[in-house]
């Protein structure tokens, strides 16, 4: 490491959520610093590289892991490019912290297992930011204390103001729900084993050719049942909120209770308007652990299982999209380096 053991970071991918990490690195964390940023717009990078102390751009990751001074790398690209970003990263042995997606389909994520699982140990957290979320975490502890009982639900709304251009329903559940898929999961410690998707009349303000809302069943191997609101075009804000119902009570998150004012007749609060301002500090208290363990040399946090489980779930999710009905799905053999 260099700067006086501080962790030199490579940014792949220098889009919104790429450039909102080198702000998170420079400005917020602490054993960090933007070593390189990698984009194929090479305009883009450069600027971005200028506005921070000892950043070098390249539009080659390949060129940009193995430059001086790169001790690990941050994959911020779009997800198609991950397993190619990943695999180099695993050729000189650095560790990751990829966002979500690992990659857009399961096959491409068991390349990954296969490949790290050869290296003998972990290099990869998978940047699933809700682990790190306060409220998310004082539910996971409530749950996992037993004082509730066993859960049985979890009930889950994830709305947004309006959908991205271009967006369609495979990515309502490949870049949305799948939020929730990793979720249930963690919350629960239980595989997803089959996806129903449900539609409603779609919303007026549902753009051309995107169902919308809509809504998704999950059936877990513990026997729980998971849903999930999926509401893109919401257009009051973004929202998001769980509530698991327990043998012996129930506990929700989400309602952004932080403050309520009564002025002019009216009470309430606010709703943010996108992910970045909702999760900030999840994505900030994910990116400092992720770079405290590395300065450990350790690998916490979301696995490449976690990926591999994620897209295998979300490929059901859009074959029960498609084709109607209960969709089962089929994940291999979990191997010893991810028990």
């Amino acid at each position: 490491m260099s700067q006086q053991g501080s962790l030199g970071v490579a940014v792949i991918g220098t889009g919104r959520m790429g450039a909102d990490h080198v702000r998170r690195i420079t400005e917020v964390i602490s054993g960090a610093h933007v070593a390189a940023v990698v984009d194929l717009d090479t305009d883009r990078a450069k600027a971005i590289a200028a506005g921070v102390e000892g950043c070098t751009a390249f539009a080659d990751p390949a060129e940009a892991l193995t430059a001086p001074g790169v001790d690990a790398v941050l994959v911020a690209s779009p997800g198609p490019a991950h397993e190619a970003a990943l695999l180099t990263a695993f050729e000189h042995d650095l560790p990751v912290l990829c966002e979500k997606p690992l990659t857009p389909d399961s096959a491409s994520a068991l390349r990954l297992l296969e490949a790290e699982r050869r290296l003998g140990h972990r290099r990869v957290q998978v940047g699933f930011m809700r682990r790190y979320d306060r409220e998310y975490v004082k539910l996971k502890a409530l749950l996992d204390s037993g004082e509730l009982g066993r859960p049985l639900m979890l009930h889950n709304r994830h709305r947004n103001a309006d959908a991205p251009p271009g967006f369609t329903d495979a990515m309502a559940i490949n870049d949305s729900v799948a939020h929730e898929v990793d979720v249930t999961r963690w919350l629960f410690g239980q595989e997803i084993t089959a996806v129903t998707v449900l539609r409603p009349r779609p919303s007026a303000h549902a753009p051309e050719g995107l169902s919308d809302p809509q809504f998704v069943v999950f059936e877990t191997d513990g026997g729980a049942l998971v849903d999930v609101e999926i509401f893109l075009s919401a257009r009051y804000g973004y929202q998001v909120q769980a509530e698991a119902v327990c043998e012996n009570g129930t506990a929700r998150i989400g309602d952004g209770h932080d403050m309520l004012v009564n002025a002019a007749g009216r009470w309430g609060g606010t709703v943010t308007p996108s992910y970045l301002e909702r999760f900030e500090d999840a994505y900030d208290r994910q990116v400092q652990a992720w770079v405290d363990a590395t300065r450990r040399g350790e690998v916490t946090g979301p696995s490449t299982w976690d990926g591999y489980a994620v897209a295998a779930v979300s490929e059901a999710g859009v074959r029960a999209q498609t084709e109607g009905g209960r969709v089962e799905v089929r994940l291999v053999e979990r191997p010893g380096l991810y028990r």
